[in-house]
Formats: structure tokens, sequence, C-alpha cells
């Protein structure tokens, strides 16, 4: 057996085990937000889940960067307006969401470098993915950092104000969300990454 202690190890050692012992992270979503000045930015994030129902309670975390301690443009953007979009990513969006993912300098446009269409959005300022099979409109209600250095998190709960679901990924009945339709996609460790640690 194998013991790993983030205290006595380089970030990136632990990293890799961390996400492979929790079969990677969570399914991808683009985030969508806007800074004070309106100018958009879309990123893909895995550390994601939903806490709660009553009220809706979805968190993710924009981590600070491993290698030099800096912040998302993600985060910066939450702390100025309290608004985000959370954009479900299927397959058929894999290629966009790995192109929104590139560093772009701030107030560059991901929606347009990454080919999505952006689409009003009913209580937000930040604009929904139009492509994305679903969409939660979500206010920040806490963002909480976990820590100080590279790689720290910084967990941010909102809660969901609309829901937008795209017909065609619904049951046939229409009365539930098909999984199989939704086609959903995760973060998961490659066949490689697994051998490293078995």
């Amino acid at each position: 057996m194998k013991t790993f202690n983030p205290k006595e190890i380089p970030i990136g050692a632990f990293h890799s085990p961390l996400c492979w012992g929790l079969l990677r992270r969570g399914p991808l979503r683009l985030r969508s937000t806007v800074d004070k000045e309106e100018n958009v930015n879309l990123s893909p994030y895995s550390f994601f889940n939903c806490f709660g129902t009553n009220p809706p309670v979805l968190i993710f975390s924009p981590a600070r960067r491993a290698r030099d301690n800096t912040g998302k443009h993600t985060l910066e953007n939450l702390l100025e307006t309290g608004e985000v979009v959370i954009n479900i990513g299927n397959f058929a969006l894999v290629e966009q969401m790995s192109l929104a993912s590139t560093e772009y300098d701030k107030g560059v446009n991901e929606f347009i470098k990454a080919g999505l269409t952006p689409a009003p959005s009913t209580l937000v300022k930040p604009p929904r993915v139009a492509e994305a099979p679903a969409a939660f409109e979500c206010r920040v209600l806490e963002v909480k950092p976990i820590g100080e250095g590279g790689g720290s998190a910084n967990l941010v709960i909102c809660e969901a104000l609309l829901l937008h679901v795209h017909d065609e990924v619904f049951s046939a009945d229409g009365t539930s969300i098909d999984p199989f339709k939704l086609d959903a996609v995760a973060r998961l460790v490659p066949a490689c990454q697994r051998r490293q640690f078995v």
C-alpha cells in the first residue's frame, strides 16, 4: 500500500492520486460569468456537484493555479458580480470545452474562441451556452477560500435560480431527463495514469 501525505510531497505529486482516488473529478460544466464591465468569461470546471434541493445548492471550486498561486478570471468575476451560469457539458461540446479551457488574457471572450453561441439569461447577466443541453442560472451565496497557496480551493456556493433544459434530452414521455440523451461527460483518469498508482 502507498500512502500520500499532502503536507510532505509537492502539490502536483498529490494532485494526481487525489483525483484518481475519486475517479478523477465531477462532470464537466462550463461556467459563464461577466466582470463589472460585462466582459464575458467562459471556462470549464470539473470540481463541481449538487449539495441540496431546497434551496437548490450547487458548489464548484475555481482553485488557485498551482504553478504561480494566481486566481482565475472566473473567480475574479464571481467576486465582482455574484452571478454565474453553470452550463452542462456533453460529448458534442468536448472540443469547444477544450478550447474554452485555454488561458486567455482577461477580457477575451471564450464564447468566440470556442465557437459557442451566447444565449440571454433570464435572471442573471452572464449568458447561457445555447448549445448546452441544460444550464443553471445561479446567484452566488458565498465564496469560501480554503488555503492560501497554489492549488488551494475557493468553494463557490450558489443557489440555482432557474434551470433551462433542451426538449431533446427528456425521456420519451417528457417526464424526466434521459441520461443517455444528455450524454454528459466527466474528467476521468486515463488508463496510463491508473497504472502509475496500481
